[in-house]
C-alpha cells in the first residue's frame, strides 16, 4: 500500500505553508504583549492541526487509502513485544541515561526529581494537553501519509533523513512565538538549539525502524514521540544533559541501521515488517 501514497510534493509544500503562516501571525500576536497569549496560542494550535487537515483531504478522495488509513489502527495482533517495549520505554530509559551520564561531569543529582513544572507556557492550552495532544496531532500526519509518501521514492534511511531535515525546518516558525519550546530554547544558548534540530534525524531513525517493524501501526510512532516530550518535560534536566541524551539516541539509531543494512538501503517493499 505504500505505493499508493503519491502526492509527496503536494503534501510538504501544504504541510509547510499552512503552518508556518499561521504560526507567524502567531508570532507576531505573541511579541505585542501578554494579553495576546491565548490569541496567538489558538492560531498556533490552528498551525498545528494543518498537516493532518492536509492528510486527510490527500486520503479521503481515495477509498484504498481510507481503508489502509484504518486498519493500521487495529493491527496490534502481528507486532512483536520487543517492538512495544521499545516503543513505551526507549525514551524515558535515554534521558535518565543521559543524566545519569552527566553526574560523571559534575551535573546535580537533583535532575531526576519531578518538577511539576516546565519549561515552556503555550498560552490557553495547558502544557500537559499540547504534551499529549501535539503528538498525536502531529502523527496523524506524519505517520499516516507523509512517511510512506517519501518511502516509496526513497530508500528507508533517505526517506528518514529526508523528513529529518523537513521536520527541523518545519520547526522553525515556532522559535517566533514568545514563551514557546522552540522560543525558550534559544534563550538557553546556541548549542542547544543546534542540538534540537541533530536530535531530530536520530529519533527519526528509530522511530520511522518501529513504525514499519510494526506493519505500519499509527499508535506506534504516536506513543513514541509522546513519551519523547512528556519524559524530557517531567524531570529538572539540565540543558546539556539534553545533549547528552542526543548522543546516546545517535548510538542506538547507527547500531540499528548497521545491523538492519538491507532493510534501510533497499527500495523493495517486501523486506518491511
Amino acid at each position: 500500500m505504500v505505493t499508493h501514497y503519491r502526492h509527496t510534493t503536494l503534501f510538504y509544500i501544504l504541510a509547510t505553508v499552512f503552518p508556518w503562516s499561521f504560526w507567524f501571525i502567531a508570532g507576531y500576536f505573541s511579541h505585542l504583549d501578554d494579553s495576546y497569549m491565548n490569541l496567538a496560542s489558538i492560531f498556533a494550535f490552528i498551525g498545528l492541526l494543518s498537516p493532518v487537515v492536509v492528510a486527510y483531504w490527500l486520503t479521503a478522495k481515495n477509498p484504498e487509502l481510507k481503508k489502509d488509513l484504518f486498519s493500521r489502527f487495529f493491527n496490534f495482533k502481528s507486532i512483536k513485544p520487543i517492538y512495544i517495549l521499545l516503543t513505551l520505554f526507549l525514551m524515558p530509559i535515554s534521558i535518565l541515561s543521559a543524566q545519569a551520564v552527566s553526574l560523571l561531569f559534575g551535573y546535580s543529582v537533583s535532575q531526576f526529581v519531578i518538577t511539576g513544572n516546565y519549561t515552556f507556557s503555550s498560552g490557553v492550552f495547558p502544557v500537559l494537553f499540547l504534551l499529549i495532544v501535539a503528538p498525536i496531532i502531529e502523527e496523524l500526519a506524519w505517520h499516516s501519509y507523509a512517511t510512506d509518501a517519501l518511502r516509496n521514492r526513497f530508500n528507508l534511511f533517505n526517506t528518514s533523513m529526508i523528513f529529518g531535515l523537513f521536520w527541523g525546518i518545519w520547526h522553525i516558525p515556532l522559535s517566533s512565538i514568545n514563551h514557546y519550546y522552540q522560543n525558550n530554547l534559544i534563550d538557553t544558548g546556541w548549542i542547544h538549539g543546534v542540538n534540537f534540530l541533530v536530535s531530530i534525524f536520530p529519533f527519526v531513525i528509530i522511530m520511522n525502524w518501529l513504525y514499519y517493524k510494526t506493519q505500519r501501526n499509527i499508535i506506534v510512532p504516536i506513543i513514541f514521540h509522546i513519551t519523547a516530550g512528556y519524559f524530557n518535560e517531567i524531570f529538572a534536566t539540565h540543558p546539556d544533559s539534553k545533549v547528552i541524551q542526543t548522543a546516546i539516541l545517535i548510538v542506538v539509531a547507527v547500531i540499528i541501521v548497521v545491523k538492519n543494512r538491507p532493510y534501510f538501503f533497499t527500495n523493495r517493499f517486501d523486506v518491511m515488517g
